[in-house]
């Protein structure tokens, strides 16, 4: 069970570190969508919310995968006592 706790945390690392990774790709997308003319002025906030809200949900993704890594530590240090 450590050693699957190991590598667990090991994947929760790695999405909390690529979650900046996320915010920047809605970024570039927004202004590429604007600078190529997808889009026009007043679709700018609405298109803006939708992105974050794409990214928004690797953020939900990396907290439940963060309280699961918690919850199987806890799981091994009950059963260690």
């Amino acid at each position: 069970m450590l050693l699957g706790i190991i590598f667990f945390s090991l994947a929760v690392l790695f999405q909390l570190v690529t979650l900046p990774v996320e915010f920047n790709a809605s970024n570039r997308a927004m202004a590429q969508m604007v600078s190529s003319g997808i889009i026009r002025n007043d679709e700018e906030q609405e298109t803006k919310k939708v992105l974050n809200a794409a990214a928004l949900t690797y953020v939900a993704a990396a907290l439940v995968a963060l309280m699961e890594l918690v919850r199987l530590i806890m799981i091994y240090l009950s059963r260690r006592n």
